[in-house]
């Protein structure tokens, strides 16, 4: 116990305190430096955010570096910045080249500008999601059908790129789809991952439209291999199908001035004029 009290005694006593403080400021270059670092530690996450964080520590210790040898003159202070200044330095040029490396088709960085972007996802995460589709858009030309009722299986899940798709059953109109919408959200929702279905609405181009397909069971394996991606598109799916139940609620009517509700089954309400 002694030995331990006396270990820590030199070590916090056994060095000379500071009688005296320097009266002048350090240069402006140690100021600079610290600057960078309080800026650079506010970057946030992703590749764009390392590569903000990086170039602005590597800024703040090659000027402690320069501090150092022109000011402090000190060789270990120097050695110290400079080997982190180079790690920072590598660290940059890794980053770069990995955001150089994922890069996408006009519609699909416009696809992850306009939808998985805002959600925090991360371009490598993306990339999985683009390669799982091909990283294929298929065309889809006005008044051709993506989807016939009663004939067409439901095998793949679609997303909206471009266009209006025009939905119906047995021939009267239930509502749109947009883009950044899912085709079939409703159909991937309602099957489980070993069933088949077939579609029981019709899906019309109303325009020449694009979208994204992922083959349900390619989708399926990349949700095993990745439950976020799995996570993420149970969330988005769910909104879609959400967005197309307020959508079809305000395209049903009842007679006498009455609208039903689907959302509550067991009530009316009156029809505002």
């Amino acid at each position: 116990m002694g030995e331990n009290a006396s270990f820590w005694e030199s070590l916090i006593y056994a060095h000379p305190t500071c009688t005296t403080w320097k009266q002048e400021a350090e240069g402006s270059i140690y100021h600079l430096a610290s600057i960078l670092f309080v800026v650079g530690f506010m970057g946030g996450s992703g590749f764009f955010g390392l590569l903000y964080v990086f170039s602005l520590l590597g800024l703040g210790f090659l000027c402690s570096s320069v501090w150092a040898w022109l000011d402090v003159c000190a060789a270990d202070i120097f050695s110290w910045n400079f080997i982190l200044f180079a790690i920072c330095f590598v660290q940059f040029i890794y980053v770069t080249y990995q955001v150089r490396s994922v890069s996408f088709d006009r519609e699909f960085q416009e696809l992850y500008s306009s939808l998985f972007q805002p959600l925090g996802i991360s371009l490598t995460v993306y990339r999985k999601i683009v390669l799982c589709c091909d990283a294929e858009v298929v065309t889809l030309e006005k008044e051709h059908c993506y989807a016939m009722q009663g004939k067409t299986p439901i095998d793949k899940l679609s997303l909206l790129v471009s266009g209006r798709i025009r939905v119906t059953v047995d021939g009267e109109f239930l509502h749109y789809i947009f883009p950044l919408q899912f085709l079939d959200s409703p159909e991937w929702d309602s099957l489980r991952p070993t069933e088949e279905g077939i579609f029981q609405v019709t899906l019309t181009a109303e325009t020449d439209c694009r979208y994204v397909a992922w083959r349900r069971k390619k989708l399926y394996l990349l949700f095993a291999k990745h439950r976020f991606i799995s996570r993420l598109f149970s969330i988005l799916i769910g909104r879609d199908i959400a967005e197309k139940l307020y959508a079809l609620n305000d395209r049903v009517h009842m007679g006498k001035g009455f609208r039903y509700d689907i959302r509550l089954p067991n009530f009316y309400h009156v029809a505002l004029p």
